[in-house]
């Protein structure tokens, strides 16, 4: 560990991998040894929870945030933070060593090697491959609780520089609360998903609601950004057979893994599963083959033209883009596909309406208006595509809380 360490020079921007794929250890050891350094800048994506590197804003670590989270909160807070707005396909390109913000450190996760001596990213491939590639310097953390799973993630050892073991468990994401509004959103989803789609889906209870909602279908596909819990029982529930894919049919191709240990355990060595690249996994150019897709995200508001918000709450910023952007993007090209914004209509316990007439200066637009085609509350389906301003008002007006119509106009 000392020596790996000892390669990070004082002022490097290091990479490290998110989601479940954390490498705590060499966090850790890097908090222990931050004497060693004056200031460092530590890049990474979605966060499920604080890291160590955290309880030390600007002594020396200071984060560059892909996608902010409820976990990075304490470096806003602490004036230690700053965030990329991008879409999860840019990233790679963003931190390569011809881009804005090239990596001169990528610490990463790895599983053990399998029996041809490579190592795989297990659960975290989509960008931290594309940063492997580029960096000038690779510190990977082996860990034998990492799954060992098949596709891009499988790194030769000669495209590491320094090992370091540590057996701990992966950070876990449990199954968000499902509440009976959320199943009452996912049960009107639900139906405007036929038999042979191909899915794609965020982060939250209402993608894992209807992804629980789903088993009585049939030829289902996964392309994706992010693997979870409920797509494990969804598979096991012989939904899924990936036979109407135009590309790796039969396959469940993703980028990420997001969970808790079952899911893990689905992954490791599971030959149905191919993870990929965020440029197959986000890239239009494959989307746009997708025929079919369904692009089931969530949001914070929207507004009556039909513009989301998927990213702040008043002055808040809650998260990023991540893929949504990519996928809406996607579905306006690719024939038979269909992006569904799914969320309560209400907020704060019924204080707020989540539709609203306009979004709020200064706040963000996620997905532009003239990509939103379907928006599902528990009072029903908006569908806007190819409706003028007044009509998309007016459906949204429809499964908007009744409560708030007169603040609506």
């Amino acid at each position: 560990m000392a020596t790996a360490l000892d390669a990070i020079a004082d002022n490097a921007r290091v990479y490290f991998t998110s989601g479940s794929g954390v490498p705590l250890l060499v966090l850790q050891a890097m908090v222990d040894e931050r004497h060693r350094w004056t200031a460092l800048e530590v890049v990474t994506e979605y966060l499920v929870e604080p890291v160590p590197l955290f309880d030390h804003p600007n002594e020396p670590f200071r984060l560059l945030s892909l996608q902010p989270s409820r976990a990075t909160a304490s470096m806003a807070e602490a004036g230690a933070m700053d965030v990329m707005p991008s879409s999860l396909r840019q990233w790679g390109d963003l931190l390569a060593r011809d881009g804005p913000i090239p990596i001169d450190v990528a610490v990463i996760h790895v599983s053990l090697p399998g029996p041809d001596g490579r190592f795989s990213l297990g659960v975290g491939v989509a960008t931290p491959i594309e940063i492997i590639a580029q960096a000038p310097l690779v510190i990977a953390q082996v860990n034998p609780q990492m799954p060992y799973t098949f596709g891009a993630g499988e790194i030769e050892r000669d495209e590491i520089d320094f090992f370091v073991d540590g057996d701990h468990p992966l950070v876990e994401m449990p199954p968000p609360f499902i509440d009976d509004t959320t199943r009452k959103i996912a049960t009107l989803v639900v139906d405007l998903i036929p038999d042979g789609s191909i899915l794609q889906f965020g982060i939250g209870a209402l993608p894992e609601a209807v992804l629980g909602s789903l088993s009585d279908r049939k030829h289902l596909g996964i392309h994706s950004g992010m693997l979870g819990d409920s797509a494990v029982t969804l598979y096991s529930s012989g939904a899924v057979d990936g036979s109407t894919k135009p590309l790796w049919p039969g396959k469940i191709t993703v980028g990420v893994g997001l969970g808790t240990r079952p899911l893990f355990d689905f992954m490791h060595r599971n030959a149905e599963i191919l993870m990929l690249p965020a440029t197959l996994t986000h890239g239009s150019e494959v989307l746009r083959q997708m025929t079919g897709l369904v692009a089931i995200n969530s949001a914070i508001e929207i507004a009556l033209d039909g513009s989301v918000n998927a990213e702040m709450a008043g002055d808040r910023l809650l998260s990023g883009p991540g893929g949504q952007p990519d996928y809406a993007i996607a579905v306006s090209q690719s024939p038979g596909s269909r992006s569904i914004i799914a969320l309560p209509s209400t907020a704060a316990g019924g204080k707020t309406s989540r539709i609203v007439r306009r979004l709020a200066a200064g706040a963000t637009v996620t997905v532009p208006r003239y990509l939103v085609d379907t928006v599902v509350t528990e009072h029903g389906v908006a569908e806007l595509w190819g409706r003028s301003l007044r009509q998309r008002a007016q459906a949204l007006r429809a499964i908007a809380d009744p409560s708030f119509l007169d603040a609506l106009g």
